[in-house]
């Protein structure tokens, strides 16, 4: 992580004495242990990596509300005040991308949940916490969906600050950092596509890839953390008509008709 856990508790102490955020009690001082200073990032021991890291199923964007934690009108780091937008509508944006593995894993994020470098998350100095972005690798042209609940990168040269996990799937954990394209899925209505459900992964991969071949739409195969299905979505997609359409393709092609899903932010 580019900002380390003690300045993130010096910060929210801060931002509590200004009255900008509530029920600050919930944040401690850095769980015990050696201080982040006294340990170096980096990734996992290969015996932790779970095998299938790089094919972890992307989140499913829903509507949530904004975080009690993470989104006052403005906070301070290291002498440059940011202020948080209040929605991600239309956010698109390119850049450098970094990520945070094991020195804050375990630890708490600016949202108050606690970091696991084996989720699809990101931290952003001003986003919405939550708000669900997708990430493409412009050096390798590979994608996930990834929700941001952190505050960072707090360097002048990033501006997404990626999980581990996030690192492993779009092919850039070893090198560090990447030139990335972050596209915000939030809006005031984002329509996807739900072509299938499946408790085996294999089977949502197979039908995501014919899909996305047949529709030539971003296809994703998504699964929620309290949910054992696979579940297989297009998009996001402009219009009605156009999901409408692609309604149509699919079943021409001998598919399953497919769910419309209306994902609305406030």
């Amino acid at each position: 992580m580019s900002v380390e856990a003690f300045r993130r508790w010096r910060r929210t102490l801060a931002l509590c004495a200004a009255g900008l955020i509530g029920g600050c009690a919930v944040f401690g001082p850095p769980d015990a242990g050696p201080t982040p200073t006294e340990v170096e990032d980096g990734p996992p021991a290969p015996s932790e990596v779970p095998y299938d890291l790089g094919r972890l199923p992307n989140p499913v964007p829903s509507v949530e509300p904004p975080s009690r934690y993470g989104n006052p009108p403005s906070y301070e780091v290291e002498g440059t005040t940011y202020y948080p937008v209040k929605s991600a509508a239309g956010y698109r944006a390119e850049g450098i991308a970094s990520w945070y593995g094991t020195k804050f894993h375990g630890r708490r994020t600016s949202s108050g949940e606690t970091y696991d470098m084996f989720k699809l998350t990101a931290a952003h100095r001003t986003l919405p916490i939550p708000t669900y972005v997708r990430v493409t690798n412009l050096e390798n042209g590979r994608r996930t969906l990834v929700r941001v609940n952190d505050r960072g990168p707090f360097h002048d040269d990033r501006m997404l600050d990626l999980s581990y996990a996030a690192a492993v799937k779009l092919g850039f954990s070893r090198q560090g950092t990447a030139r990335v394209r972050v596209e915000a899925v939030d809006g005031t209505e984002t329509l996807f596509l739900q072509a299938g459900a499946f408790r085996g992964k294999a089977l949502a991969e197979q039908l995501q890839r014919n899909l996305a071949t047949l529709t030539g739409e971003q296809a994703e195969v998504v699964q929620q953390s309290d949910d054992a299905l696979y579940r297989v979505l297009i998009g996001p997609l402009v219009g009605e008509q156009r999901a409408k359409q692609l309604q149509s393709l699919i079943v021409a092609a001998n598919h399953a008709m497919p769910l419309i899903l209306r994902i609305r932010s406030e």
